[in-house]
């Protein structure tokens, strides 16, 4: 059964499609354009109650969060592609850990800098410069944690690429490029080597190439 996925031009879905590739799982992908308010439609609704992306669709199997997508996959796929969980309970523990600071840390203040800088003007909403301000400074702390932290392993959650790095993939390459501040990853030595090492996966480049961004 091939896989479907909804809404590959943004960025939480393109966690989904990351993941799929290195597991090396069939999918296709449907569009769904958010600055249409294609995801407000009643026959979306039924798939996602929330009306947000992605959604994956697999046969009558739905889910539609991105990272509980991420983990079913790579837990049902585990002895296929790339392993993302790591081999021991001890590894599995670190990747959900860092995870979980990448979901509640990392990911908030990135997607406010997203929607202040790139989308406001596109969702109709005042680009608001003390929220630009304050999103910044709140993600250069989580980055100080993570230049410790990968000062001492080459990936998140050891030294082993998983689900932790791949999960910061979309939003951080908003942040060094339509965001314009790259100099936040490449002011820290070790988050620069990180990112330009999770950045550059085939994995990565295939979704960059397939599925641009919607503007």
């Amino acid at each position: 059964m091939v896989v479907k996925v909804y809404g590959p031009a943004f960025a939480s879905p393109k966690r989904v499609l990351a993941c799929l590739i290195e597991k090396e799982i069939e999918f296709e992908v449907v569009p769904v354009d958010l600055l249409k308010g294609e995801h407000k439609d009643p026959e979306f609704l039924k798939l996602q109650p929330l009306g947000t992306v992605p959604v994956t669709q697999d046969g009558d199997y739905v889910l539609y969060e991105s990272r509980a997508i991420m983990r079913y996959y790579s837990e049902k796929y585990k002895s296929q592609g790339t392993d993302l969980l790591g081999e021991t309970i001890e590894e599995r523990g670190q990747v959900e850990n860092w995870l979980e600071v990448e979901a509640h840390n990392f990911n908030p203040p990135v997607l406010d800098l997203t929607l202040h800088v790139m989308f406001s003007s596109k969702l109709g909403f005042p680009r608001d410069e003390d929220v630009i301000k304050e999103s910044e400074e709140k993600l250069g702390k989580v980055l100080d944690i993570y230049e410790d932290r990968l000062s001492k392993s080459k990936y998140l959650a050891g030294d082993f690429f998983s689900l932790a790095d791949l999960s910061h993939l979309p939003f951080t390459q908003y942040l060094v490029g339509p965001i314009g501040k790259e100099y936040m990853i490449s002011s820290r030595k070790h988050v620069s080597a990180w990112w330009n090492d999770i950045s550059s996966r085939p994995s990565w480049q295939k979704v960059l190439l397939l599925y641009p961004p919607p503007f």
